[in-house]
């Protein structure tokens, strides 16, 4: 009998926030079994392309279209305690802003006790402009400022 894999799982709105897990590689430490830097913007990028996904919003059928693409156009964060080899991390991600071509989405990642509290390790915040093929803000395409809206405000995300 041919072995399946299991489904991939996604990550997942919790009310206003979206959760996902990401568990710390060997690859993904220095010497000292410590977190580089680096990776928990990777973790976060990964965590915001899930969300979009999630939305309904397609990045890449935007792309292909020519009508543009996100890019990050500021970003914060503030470390607060190193993730280790082996942790589990939550990245909880939430929308704080929509504009005509923007969205300010505020992301912190946790490592995961298993328990009723988590530990904050990075608090973090990401502005995307959406460009044009040329590189110039643009307006996002129609109907995902409102998903960002519902997301943003709790709601069910519009189909």
């Amino acid at each position: 009998m041919a072995h399946v894999p299991p489904p991939f799982i996604p990550g997942a709105f919790v009310g206003a926030a979206h959760h996902y897990r990401v568990r710390v590689y060997f690859e993904d430490t220095d010497l000292s079994g410590i977190v580089y830097h680096a990776n928990y913007l990777r973790y976060m990028e990964r965590a915001r392309s899930d969300m979009l996904r999630l939305a309904g919003i397609d990045q890449r059928a935007a792309m292909e279209a020519g009508e543009g693409a996100w890019a990050v156009t500021d970003l914060a964060i503030k470390y607060l305690r190193p993730a280790k080899l082996d942790d589990d991390l939550l990245v909880v991600s939430t929308v704080e802003a929509v504009r005509g071509a923007s969205v300010v989405i505020a992301q912190r990642i946790l490592r995961s006790h298993h328990t009723l509290s988590d530990e904050m390790l990075t608090d973090g915040r990401a502005t995307a402009a959406f460009l044009s093929p040329a590189g110039r803000p643009r307006r996002q395409p129609a109907g995902w400022a409102s998903r960002f809206t519902a997301i943003m405000n709790g709601e069910s995300i519009p189909c």
